[in-house]
């Protein structure tokens, strides 16, 4: 009887100590203050919605909501370089980062359209079935066959921008844009031509 009362008080002790060493559940993103963010830092480049802004700068609607933390965190960080987005992360905090990426992810996406239909059939076909002479794999493995990406670790492609698409190939295969390997080592073995053709072709992906 007295060895059965020491367990149960010791297991009454030990619970607090248990309780202390379990990880926190994370925060839920807040939405009104990422809403209040974008506001404030985004919407004069990217909208109020993150839809279809100026060419140059990303649609980030509907983007998956931990790839945009990634990138916004690697800005933050100095991994991805540009001076503009740098210096608009600067002051929000890594909370602010979430609330704001869970703010764009959440809304609608907008189909896109590609403009170009002479390189729209290269286009697909890299897309689709990468470059088989010079070893660059489909985009469509890792971006899924509608451009949807995979939450986390590829973006939504379909229906973005292609001046935006093209910049960041682009950058990618010369070396200014370092923050994925893998990307630098597909873009680097593309043509001017390529990466346009299949830059345009994504636009029209839904």
């Amino acid at each position: 009887m007295k060895s059965m009362l020491a367990l149960t008080l010791l297991a009454a002790l030990a619970a607090p100590a248990l309780a202390a060493d379990a990880p926190a559940a994370a925060a839920k993103p807040d939405l009104a203050k990422g809403e209040a963010i974008s506001k404030q830092v985004c919407a004069a480049c990217h909208t109020a919605d993150g839809t279809r802004g100026t060419p140059a700068n990303p649609i980030i609607a509907g983007q998956h909501r931990d790839y945009l933390f990634k990138q916004l965190a690697e800005f933050k960080e100095g991994k991805r370089l540009n001076p503009v987005m740098q210096g608009m992360v600067a002051p929000l905090s890594e909370a602010d980062l979430k609330n704001v990426a869970a703010f764009y992810a959440a809304k609608d996406t907008k189909p896109g359209v590609a403009r170009n239909k002479q390189s729209v059939t290269l286009g697909e076909k890299i897309y689709r079935g990468g470059i088989a002479d010079k070893q660059v794999p489909a985009c469509a493995g890792c971006h899924s066959p509608s451009g949807a990406g995979i939450p986390a670790q590829y973006p939504r492609l379909g229906g973005q921008h292609a001046d935006y698409t093209e910049a960041q190939l682009m950058a990618f295969r010369d070396g200014k844009r370092g923050n994925s390997t893998q990307m630098q080592q597909v873009a680097q073995k593309m043509s001017d031509r390529e990466i346009r053709a299949v830059a345009d072709y994504m636009a029209g992906l839904r």
